[in-house]
């Protein structure tokens, strides 16, 4: 038996991919304060460190003798500050995004997706007096860990639909989750067509057009309805 074992293959998952993955470590917590709203916190695993040593420059200063060499070590210490100042600016700007982000989608870490509003880079940016571009560059490729879970700051960042009676917008995001709950409700004598999901999103107070939910549908990778209702059947489509 043990030499049946040995021949064995302890990572047969290899034979079929060998792409390593990388875990996601989040740059930013978010948890509930104790006094209520949220405590937002750099993870400071993620953030580079860079010291400079004060004490070995003045050491170094001390035996230099021609001008030209501390002209050289004194560039030297203003580089190295120059770049410690711009990271210590850039943790400053990511966790005062990450802030704002969180107090414009309160409703969302507190009730889930279907509270997600419609929100830009633009209105971030003018909340906190920067530059788009500088907020687009600091979201990039950012994560968020929540207690719903770790969310790419992009992610909070949602295109805005039309409310049918003339009320508040609604979030793309929070009407794809809303799409996949209906799809997810179904039964067997009751398979929702797009044109049926646009009625009933329209009833709910969302104007949204079919190829809109065509669209979203097909980004979940959720079939058309007449393949649901054949799955749902344990119907096999003729090839």
């Amino acid at each position: 038996m043990i030499e049946e074992i040995r021949r064995l293959d302890p990572k047969p998952g290899l034979k079929f991919g060998s792409t390593r993955l990388q875990a996601v470590a989040p740059d930013v917590f978010v948890r509930p304060a104790s006094g209520g709203g949220w405590l937002v916190e750099l993870n400071s695993d993620t953030l580079p460190k860079v010291l400079v040593n004060q004490s070995y420059y003045t050491e170094l200063s001390a035996t230099i003798r021609r001008s030209e060499d501390k002209s050289y070590f004194a560039d030297c210490l203003q580089n190295a500050t120059w770049l410690v100042r711009a990271l210590d600016q850039r943790a400053r700007t990511i966790l005062k995004v990450a802030t704002e982000i969180v107090r414009q989608q309160d409703g969302f870490f507190i009730n889930g997706v279907a509270h997600l509003r419609p929100l830009n880079l633009k209105a971030v940016a003018d909340a906190i007096q920067m530059h788009e571009s500088t907020v687009s560059r600091v979201t990039a490729n950012k994560y968020m860990a929540t207690a719903r879970g770790l969310f790419e700051l992009k992610y909070f960042f949602t295109a805005s639909i039309a409310s049918a009676d003339g009320g508040e917008a609604h979030s793309a995001e929070a009407v794809r989750h809303r799409i996949r709950q209906m799809i997810d409700g179904e039964t067997t004598a009751n398979v929702l067509s797009d044109d049926t999901i646009v009625e009933m999103l329209r009833g709910a107070g969302i104007d949204i057009a079919r190829r809109t939910v065509a669209k979203y549908r097909e980004a979940m990778r959720i079939p058309s309805s007449v393949q649901r209702r054949r799955n749902k059947r344990g119907l096999v489509p003729a090839i």
